[in-house]
């Protein structure tokens, strides 16, 4: 009978524990609670966010937790067709967060697929407000603004889902492989022509620059030349009166500087050789300090006695 009834309060402890368990539940603080009755939320505690410990009735009441936190979504990477009929591959994503917690169990109940409801509808926003633009607008000047249109159109078409779009942005918008391609080939081809025109243009400033030193050189060479001679002619002149003036004052010592000049510029080691007679008039000054000139060696004649000759 003991025994009976310890297994009798066990198991209404357990039960108590069970029910304990189900009138309770905790709230994170990335979370927040909808307390349903029914499938309806409860009057004045359907919706909980603040974090910690709450209580509901067991078995009739049911939570359902939903994250508060920025939620992203990356849509596919897919190709659209500009205004310009340029095509263009395009990757785009959106940051949304659970506003109408209600609404959103009641549409999407969950968080995956709220993703694919909101993927279709980013991927129909994009291709309808790229649609309407050109590739220089999407790629560069008015990309800013398109992706506040597609964060428009896509909030509006959230707000069914209670969900509020807090950003929606072009991560990368390029052209297909095969047109990058033939863009990147025509780039090189365009930059190879401009490069050949610098090239060209440079060689051309190159020969102006050559031809103009040069003749530079020419025309300072010939001045050079003039201003030269001009100086070598007026030393000449100077030389040539300075000796003029040496041989008016002393004609004889005049005479005899000319002749040791001379000899001095004759019998220098060379290999020119010249052959003259010893009593020529070139060699008066070996004979005499005054220049007088060199006597004839006497000849034999037949009588067997000698001759002078001058």
């Amino acid at each position: 009978m003991r025994n009976v009834l310890g297994l009798v309060l066990v198991g209404i402890a357990v039960v108590v524990l069970i029910i304990i368990g189900s009138a309770t539940f905790e709230v994170r603080q990335t979370e927040q609670a909808l307390v349903l009755r029914f499938g309806e939320p409860v009057a004045g505690r359907g919706l909980i966010t603040q974090p910690g410990l709450h209580f509901k009735i067991p078995f009739v009441e049911t939570v359902v937790l939903l994250d508060n936190r920025i939620l992203d979504l990356e849509s596919p990477k897919q190709e659209v067709l500009a205004s310009d009929n340029q095509r263009i591959e395009v990757d785009a994503f959106v940051r949304y967060r659970i506003v109408d917690a209600l609404r959103f169990y009641q549409t999407v109940g969950t968080v995956d697929r709220a993703n694919n409801q909101l993927a279709s509808v980013l991927n129909s926003a994009v291709r309808r407000v790229l649609g309407e633009a050109t590739q220089t607008q999407i790629v560069r000047d008015d990309r800013a603004n398109l992706m506040r249109r597609i964060r428009e159109q896509v909030n509006t078409e959230g707000t069914r889902f209670g969900v509020s779009i807090v950003d929606a942005r072009i991560r990368r918008a390029d052209l297909p492989r095969e047109i990058s391609e033939k863009v990147y080939s025509r780039m090189q081809t365009e930059r190879a022509r401009e490069a050949a025109e610098y090239r060209a243009q440079g060689s051309e400033q190159a020969q102006k620059i050559t031809a103009k030193a040069d003749r530079d050189v020419i025309v300072l060479r010939a001045s050079a030349q003039q201003q030269a001679d001009q100086v070598r002619g007026q030393g000449d002149a100077e030389r040539n009166r300075i000796f003029a003036e040496a041989y008016g004052q002393d004609p004889s010592f005049f005479t005899f500087y000319r002749s040791m000049q001379a000899y001095d510029a004759a019998f220098k080691a060379r290999d020119t050789r010249f052959v003259t007679a010893p009593n020529s008039d070139f060699f008066r000054y070996f004979g005499s300090a005054v220049g007088r000139p060199v006597p004839t060696p006497a000849q034999p004649n037949a009588t067997g006695g000698a001759s002078a000759q001058r």
